[in-house]
């Protein structure tokens, strides 16, 4: 294959669910590679993710603005776009990483920066290999990122804190509404969340709980084998003793034999169950069997998408991994991920460190047992003392007549120079 030129660009991108803070490690990668133009040519984005780069559909991110690509810290969502499209094995599809490969040369891309969860550490790995073997390295650097807090080896994910403090805060508040109509209509507030396998983001919502302002919560954990009557039998307990009481309830809660509670049938492009429904189907329960008034709600898209309410500590850190995912492939690091280290919990200290993906890829993170009570249904001092530091801080956006201000990227597109490739 070709000679490489000295001075190498970047390619960027965006994968799976986005969260309140990716932006802001797109901008401590993109401001790191221009504050390093002597090392690193230009930085390219990936329109959609990973499919941007088989498809070969750029976006120079040269022409965004210093104020603009500045902004991406405040900003929710993934700017670039990001896509649910998992790469199969080498083995199943060598074309696409080829692909992948190609497009890098024909652009003189030499790092490849891929800001997502375990499968992107996965694919992150993959393409650094097969680029070695193919005569065109790449260092790839994979950027953590995901709200369900199940990457290993790193303290926390970018992404994680800001979700659970909207969750905390978003179950406090409904409590409090819950408990002022308790008397005479609702009992129960259901609220449900994010979390397939590991139940980080249900456990938030102890935080809506402290000793100054207790709240009778319950927790269904996906870690926790559910069980019906003992569920009931609590919920009833709470009622009965504080007039009401609010669920969290992870969208991952499976029955005993192992079935989500909110099985739909259907899968996602991960080939991962689709869910959605945990919180009605508790709902029913409670009306059917406790004949308790009760409301509920899908958290959904708001819980990740809740920039107003991020938490400093975890924009903070988003950035801080962007930054450092730049400054190790200059420093000629090749497959590995920058990490969170946490020093100390009081003071709350923490430092960047750094995992091999070989270690990382395919490696989900779940609940320690030592974090849930006894009983299944709430959160341990240990669980607060972890989760409670990434929780802290505020980082408001700018704000234009009452709304949040965000900036949305040009997305000029790079030229084209290869022959067009089908997904």
């Amino acid at each position: 294959m070709a000679t490489k030129a000295k001075k190498q660009n970047a390619f960027y991108a965006q994968s799976g669910g986005v969260t309140a803070v990716i932006n802001a490690s797109a901008a401590g990668v993109i401001e790191t590679a221009r504050a390093n133009k002597n090392k690193i040519g230009k930085v390219y984005a990936g329109r959609n993710g990973i499919i941007g780069a088989l498809t070969e559909d750029l976006i120079d991110t040269s022409k965004e603005s210093a104020a603009a690509i500045r902004a991406l810290r405040h900003t929710p969502s993934g700017a670039f776009g990001s896509c649910r499209f998992k790469l199969k094995s080498l083995e199943a599809n060598r074309r696409e990483y080829e692909r992948l490969i190609e497009v890098f040369e024909a652009h003189n891309i030499g790092y490849f920066f891929y800001n997502g969860g375990g499968d992107s550490a996965d694919t992150c790995l993959k393409v650094s290999q097969l680029s070695e073997t193919m005569g065109y390295p790449i260092k790839a650097i994979h950027v953590p990122k995901t709200v369900d807090n199940d990457l290993p080896i790193t303290d926390n994910c970018p992404g994680f804190g800001s979700v659970a403090k909207y969750v905390a805060v978003s179950t406090r508040e409904a409590s409090f509404d819950v408990a002022s109509m308790a008397k005479t209509s609702t009992k129960v507030f259901i609220v449900e969340v994010m979390g397939r396998h590991a139940g980080w983001i249900a456990a938030a919502g102890g935080l809506a709980s402290t000793k100054d302002t207790p709240i009778p919560t319950v927790i269904l954990f996906p870690e926790v084998e559910f069980d019906q009557k003992k569920f009931l039998a609590r919920v009833d307990e709470l009622v009965k003793k504080h007039g009401y009481c609010s669920v969290v309830v992870s969208e991952g809660v499976r029955w005993p034999d192992g079935r989500f509670l909110a099985e739909s049938g259907l899968k996602d492009a991960f080939g991962h169950s689709q869910l959605g429904g945990a919180a009605t189907e508790i709902a029913k329960m409670i009306q059917s069997e406790l004949s308790l008034k009760n409301h509920w709600a899908v958290a959904d898209y708001l819980q990740r998408a809740a920039r107003h309410i991020a938490s400093k500590t975890d924009v903070n850190m988003a950035y801080a991994m962007g930054k450092a995912a730049v400054q190790y492939a200059l420093k000629g690091h090749n497959s590995v991920m920058p990490t969170v280290e946490r020093i100390s919990n009081k003071p709350f200290k923490w430092k960047v460190g750094m995992a091999p993906l070989n270690k990382v890829a395919n490696v989900e993170k779940m609940m320690p047992a030592n974090f849930i009570t006894n009983d299944g249904f709430g959160i341990t001092q240990a669980c607060r003392n972890y989760m409670e530091p990434l929780i802290k801080g505020e980082d408001y956006p700018p704000y234009k007549d009452g709304m949040p201000k965000y900036v949305r990227m040009k997305g000029v597109a790079v030229p084209k120079k290869l022959k067009k490739f089908e997904l």
